[in-house]
């Protein structure tokens, strides 16, 4: 069962119900494109000027070691322009109703700007355009929501990132092998693109064949479980691709624990510079092979920064990769070591 199946609230449901019967009448694209030209204008004119220029962030889950690092890059970035100000992150905690009421906490309050990770899309869309009819501007990072009413999108390339995984496979694997793939929130685009990428590109070797494939959730302890279960009912296994590093070392620690992890390659993505993050692992020999996943903290802070100026924003910003072996990991620790700035 996903989290899209959970009951909402009935006030939540009452929201999301009011919004939609609405949606046609609250000329979307018009409320987004004028906050998106000059979102200080509504302050003294001033371009800004010297008004602080306040942040609300709903986050999907702070559990998870991506995002806690996303959140940690933020406050640094934020803090590198004087008149921003990151109010305390909304932690939704995987609870689609949660992060629903904590945009509108934000939309209430009216804060200058709105930084969305959603957890799921369709739940989450209603409250960000919401926040839209309400002129304020609306950053989406990392996962998309189903509507066009935001002022800009920051995210990685999905697609590319998993079909690099598969070529990745396709390496490992000559002679063919068996697959086993751990997803993450079915409903979330990356999760999609990343699934789609990797099987578009396993198609060049026939012999390659994915015998399991689970939602893990995105969480290490889920997805040990999973790996738990896989071996113990003898699934041969030769490679796990998993959807980010937190599941691809949960998998591995399960096939250590059963002696099998030296017959088995794992395959990470976000590529983390910190010490229980996907490229220590790749140096550790647990992964052969992870995939940075910027957080995007940097460009969000600098497009909030660029909104409070009153200026313009690119509707969608992707952002690279980088495939990260046991050849490169030291290099690409170092280059994205934050330590000495976010702790």
């Amino acid at each position: 069962m996903t989290l899209m199946s959970r009951a909402l609230p009935r006030t939540v449901r009452s929201v999301l119900t009011t919004t939609a019967a609405t949606g046609a009448a609250l000329v979307l694209a018009v409320g987004c494109a004028s906050k998106t030209e000059s979102p200080a204008d509504s302050g003294d004119g001033d371009k800004g000027g010297d008004k602080t220029f306040t942040i609300g962030y709903a986050q999907a889950n702070n559990a998870e070691p991506y995002r806690a690092q996303l959140n940690k890059q933020l406050e640094y970035f934020v803090k590198q322009h004087k008149n921003l100000k990151l109010l305390p992150i909304a932690d939704a905690k995987q609870d689609n109703a949660r992060q629903v009421s904590q945009i509108q906490q934000f939309i209430q309050q009216k804060v200058d700007l709105l930084i969305v990770s959603p957890n799921e899309p369709a739940p989450v869309t209603p409250a960000v355009e919401q926040a839209c009819q309400a002129k304020i501007p609306v950053i989406v990072l990392d996962r998309t929501v189903n509507t066009d009413c935001y002022t800009t999108f920051i995210g990685g390339d999905n697609y590319e990132i998993g079909k690099k995984a598969g070529e990745a496979a396709v390496k490992e694997l000559p002679d063919g092998g068996n697959v086993a793939e751990l997803r993450g929130l079915l409903s979330t685009e990356p999760q999609k693109q990343r699934h789609q990428g990797f099987m578009d590109a396993i198609e060049a070797n026939k012999d390659i064949k994915v015998v399991e494939e689970r939602e893990g959730k995105w969480v290490q302890p889920e997805a040990t479980k999973i790996m738990q279960q896989w071996l113990s009912r003898g699934t041969k296994i030769d490679l796990v691709y998993a959807h980010n590093d937190p599941m691809a070392i949960g998998a591995q620690s399960a096939a250590a624990g059963a002696g099998k992890a030296e017959d088995i390659k794992f395959i990470g993505i976000d590529g983390l510079a910190i010490p229980d993050g996907g490229i220590r692992a790749v140096q550790q020999d647990k992964l052969a092979y992870t995939y940075l996943y910027p957080t995007g903290a940097e460009e969000a802070a600098k497009a909030a920064a660029a909104l409070a100026a009153g200026e313009k924003v690119e509707k969608k910003q992707t952002l690279g990769t980088v495939e990260i072996t046991k050849a490169n990991a030291e290099e690409m620790y170092g280059k994205y070591d934050m330590s000495g700035k976010v702790g």
